[in-house]
């Protein structure tokens, strides 16, 4: 799709000075974009038996993304907000530190899954959410972003995990 990148809003100084956000809420609207994003985000990804997406625009991007799959989907919160048993990682942001958690019987050792967020920037959540669906014994096949900012290094730091496939659709710099 031409004009994908255009679709994002770039807000400068956004939540803090220095900080150029991309806003993904300017493309989600657009019905044909954001069909499009689901559509190449799920290219090539077959026996999938769980999303997993962060929160909070990891979900936004996760459920379509296991409708289109016919996977389940599974959340991956804030502590404190998975009402039942979880486990938690702690993990790196590229302007601040936080934690993820996920229920401790959101997945069956051995499903194949694929993890998918919004933005790839400095790699610590996708980081974490890998780790968390690994030490309940999944097998992570992809990780999924609708942009990735290059210069952060993300990818580099999500290299230790070389059977997963990484994709994202967008690039910007930081």
């Amino acid at each position: 799709m031409d004009g994908l990148k255009e679709k994002v809003r770039i807000v400068p100084d956004f939540p803090k000075k220095g900080i150029s956000f991309k806003d993904i809420t300017t493309l989600l609207k657009d019905k044909e974009a954001y069909h499009y994003v689901i559509k190449e985000l799920a290219a090539g990804l077959n026996d999938i038996d769980l999303v997993v997406g962060p929160e909070a625009r990891g979900f936004v991007i996760g459920a379509p993304l296991a409708y289109e799959l016919y996977a389940g989907f599974v959340l991956v919160r804030k502590p404190g907000k998975l009402p039942a048993a979880t486990i938690k990682y702690e993990y790196e942001l590229e302007y601040g530190t936080d934690a993820l958690e996920i229920h401790r019987d959101a997945i069956i050792p051995g499903q194949r899954v694929v993890v998918a967020d919004d933005l790839l920037a400095t790699g610590g959540t996708a980081y974490s959410v890998v780790k968390l669906v690994q030490s309940l014994g999944a097998e992570v096949v992809a990780i999924r972003f609708v942009m990735e900012l290059t210069d952060l290094a993300g990818r580099e730091r999500l290299s230790e995990f070389k059977d997963c496939d990484i994709k994202s659709l967008i690039q910007f710099d930081y």
